[in-house]
């Protein structure tokens, strides 16, 4: 079992001069994904009692995500308000005092044996004291299990950012899979050095994987060994982006796991051919997440090959 561990939350998205409610969340929408891929997928995250939040469970069950390492509490939902653009999508988040947010590091859940990897990313990192709930969980489990972390860095959202730093910094130490745009590496790392470099830099610091994703132009994994490979992203007619780098990170995930990598050791020594399939499955899911409209990955029966 891959477990997600992050926001959910709901999209109130833009369209006809009115917002709609659509269920989200980058950890969130991974989950689904993978669910929805056939993987055997748990959630652990803050879901509130409200209408949103039933509706946020209804969602995860619809897609096989197991919830029963979710915490519920009587708090409201987290709201993110987004607004498209050309296809892109610009958020205003509320998120104080919300159930997802208010984790307390105090009481991290129990892990099951069944569990293999942990999944963390998303604005979850950020807001206290959820973020320190996530990274304390990810230190706990790094010694048995694969950590991926996908930050998905909104700069706009980081009110303080010398701790936000401080924080990553300390995830990725025990990550065994980082997975950045590269918008997300050079917030990480300043300066004029090339991805290929700064991707070297992040390597050094203890993951054993970096996949860089570069939008249109693909995406690149950096390779324990020193090895690198490349994927390109699949050319489709793009409706929006909501989703696409979450379904991205469950195509990956789930090839991983099919090749029987997705261990400490299988990522440690992760060949080049196995790295570009499990990019190759990520742009192919990630294409149809963006050929409709908001975060509604792919069924494992869209696929063009199997898994």
């Amino acid at each position: 079992m891959i477990l997600c561990c992050g926001e959910a939350l709901i999209d109130m998205i833009e369209g006809d001069g009115a917002f709609t409610p659509h269920v989200g969340g980058a950890v969130f929408n991974t989950a689904r994904a993978l669910g929805r891929l056939e993987q055997g997928v748990g959630f652990v995250s803050g879901l509130s009692t409200d209408m949103f939040g039933t509706q946020l469970q209804d969602a995860l069950h619809a897609s096989n995500v197991d919830t029963s390492h979710v915490i519920f509490s009587d708090r409201p939902t987290t709201l993110a308000f987004v607004q498209l653009s050309g296809g892109n999508a610009t958020y205003t988040f509320y998120d104080e005092n919300t159930a997802g947010r208010s984790l307390d590091m105090a009481n991290l859940p129990v892990i099951p044996n069944t569990a293999c990897a942990l999944y963390f990313g998303g604005i979850s990192l950020i807001g206290m004291p959820a973020a320190d709930f996530y990274a304390a969980l990810a230190v706990d489990q790094a010694d048995s299990r694969v950590i991926m972390i996908d930050p998905n860095i909104r700069p706009q959202f980081i009110t303080d950012p010398a701790a936000y730093r401080a924080r990553l910094a300390k995830m990725i130490t025990v990550c065994d899979i980082l997975k950045v745009s590269d918008d997300d590496l050079k917030w990480i790392i300043d300066g004029d050095a090339t991805l290929d470099d700064k991707a070297a830099e992040i390597l050094a610091q203890g993951p054993k994987l970096v996949i860089v994703t570069k939008g249109s132009d693909g995406a690149k994994a950096y390779l324990a060994s020193g090895q690198s490979t490349e994927s390109a992203a699949r050319k489709v007619d793009v409706v929006d982006t909501v989703g696409a780098g979450d379904t991205f990170n469950a195509g990956v995930l789930a090839k991983l796991s099919q090749m029987g990598c997705l261990t400490k050791q299988g990522i440690a020594s992760l060949s080049a051919d196995d790295a570009q399939a499990a990019l190759r499955l990520g742009a192919e899911v990630a294409a149809i997440t963006v050929s409709r409209a908001g975060a509604n990955p792919p069924l494992l029966s869209e696929l063009s090959v199997p898994i």
